[in-house]
């Protein structure tokens, strides 16, 4: 089995040919998680879920939705995750990426109250963390051997990596490994504990070689496998059992 621990395949842009995207997800004999990201994003990867027992799905805020009113957004997820069954909160967290983006002041805030609700309710995490990483440190520190995190889509260094694992949480490799010249996430991928590794997509993002540049997907999730597999000089099979059999243990799932 393979699990892809962050797929949007729910969002537009599969509007066209999604059938024929989870057709091959299905030959590949994939799990995802449909990871939503806004109000409207959670309820479409709710409802992609329910349509089979190897989808799941969570909720959350995204930082890029961060506004001044970010306590009624808050008490809105609250209300949903009472309402539908979910496996995860997120993805929430940080991100700075841009100068015209949400304030600190509102994203801080959005993404502590977020991680009360994920202890409240006894779900892991899904973090997105972009050129933020010392205040989602400081804001997760609290939460280490309390609350399950998953680093999703890892672009830090080897060192905050080692920090993440000591507070117990995830690191999920994307296709950004195939990439030539991304030297730090290899490095990473062949120093980290394989008990602490998942694989992920986000697609339709972070499209891996060869297919960099064009919409990502699922399936392509193989080209990951390939690079972490000759990088820890493993079989692809291997790494497939490795993360999927993590996967399962990060999102509290029963092996299958």
């Amino acid at each position: 089995m393979i699990f892809d621990t962050h797929s949007h395949l729910f969002s537009e842009e599969f509007d066209n040919d999604r059938e024929e995207c989870l057709q091959r997800c299905k030959e590949l004999g994939m799990k995802l998680m449909l990871v939503g990201y806004s109000h409207s994003g959670n309820e479409k990867a709710y409802n992609m879920a329910q349509l089979s027992n190897n989808f799941y799905c969570s909720a959350g805020i995204h930082p890029d939705q961060a506004r001044k009113n970010y306590l009624e957004d808050v008490l809105r997820l609250e209300e949903f995750l009472k309402t539908h069954k979910v496996e995860a909160l997120g993805e929430i967290g940080l991100d700075y990426h841009y100068d015209d983006g949400p304030a600190k002041e509102y994203q801080i805030p959005l993404f502590k109250l977020q991680m009360d609700l994920a202890l409240k309710y006894k779900l892991p995490v899904i973090i997105h963390t972009r050129d933020a990483w010392q205040d989602t440190l400081n804001v997760l520190s609290p939460y280490a051997g309390k609350v399950v995190c998953i680093m999703h889509c890892y672009s830090g260094s080897l060192e905050m990596a080692k920090e993440f694992i000591k507070m117990g949480f995830y690191i999920a490799i994307g296709g950004a490994v195939t990439f030539k010249n991304s030297k730090e996430i290899k490095r990473v991928c062949a120093n980290i504990d394989l008990d602490r590794m998942l694989i992920e997509t986000d697609c339709p993002y972070i499209t891996p070689t060869p297919y960099r540049g064009k919409r990502n997907e699922s399936s392509y999730i193989i080209y990951t496998i390939d690079e972490i597999a000759k990088i820890r000089g493993l079989s692809q099979l291997e790494i497939e059992n490795i993360t999927y059999n993590n996967a399962c243990k990060a999102f509290n799932l029963t092996e299958e």
